[in-house]
């Protein structure tokens, strides 16, 4: 393990790749504290979106990271007092939160918010630029993809299965939008880590996916006992 005393792993990727599933299983199994540091970028957004403040607006933004009053629970995601865990998947939402996220004062504005979430016992977190930017000396980096078509059904199933309309190629289209934007910014750009594993979850279940995350950290971990 690297030199800090509290083990970490990063597991980043692209938008519906299934990271934030993966980061709570894990978390779950290993008795760990969780980061969700997308859930920090959506709530941004939302905040935006409903203080008026538009993308473009760089200090607007980062005033609005800076100001959020956020409470993580285990079912739920609130800000000033308000659950607002259905609020922040939504579509409109996410798409403001790809375009916040390539603002640099914004991200600036959430790092150390995201550096303290580090504490014993551990800390999973999940995110696109967790292993590279945040956390770059995290015991185990992992990076998380899966082709946009298999994001697109998985993300369409979530949406319908919750009780929210969605139409599968305009989910594509945003999918394949915001891989481009979050590729391409040049502000912590979504890319695995030189030393990140790469998992294609394509055609893997959510409970394989998680045994070979687990997997890997036994040989981590192991390893840096031996």
């Amino acid at each position: 393990m690297n030199g800090s005393t509290v083990p970490m792993i990063a597991i980043d990727g692209p938008t519906a790749s299934g990271k934030g599933t993966i980061a709570a299983r894990v978390a779950a199994r290993l008795g760990w504290h969780l980061l969700d540091s997308g859930a920090l970028y959506r709530l941004t957004a939302l905040a935006c979106l409903e203080q008026g403040i538009s993308a473009g607006d760089e200090q607007g933004a980062a005033a609005a990271a800076a100001a959020l009053d956020v409470r993580f629970v285990a079912d739920g995601v609130f800000m000033g007092g308000r659950d607002v865990s259905a609020d922040i998947r939504r579509e409109e939402v996410g798409n403001m939160a790809s375009q916040v996220a390539v603002l640099a004062p914004v991200r600036a504005a959430l790092l150390d918010r995201q550096r303290a979430f580090r504490c014993p016992p551990g800390l999973v977190a999940d995110g696109r630029d967790m292993g590279t930017v945040v956390f770059p000396d995290a015991d185990l980096k992992i990076f998380l993809v899966a082709s946009a078509e298999a994001r697109a059904q998985r993300r369409y199933k979530q949406l319908i299965e919750k009780g929210f309309s969605a139409n599968l190629l305009t989910l594509l289209r945003d999918l394949e939008a915001r891989d481009a934007r979050d590729t391409q910014r040049a502000n912590a750009p979504l890319a695995a880590a030189h030393d990140a594993l790469v998992l294609d979850s394509s055609h893997l279940t959510i409970d394989q996916t998680v045994e070979q995350v687990m997997s890997w950290w036994g040989e981590r971990s192991g390893a840096s006992r031996s």
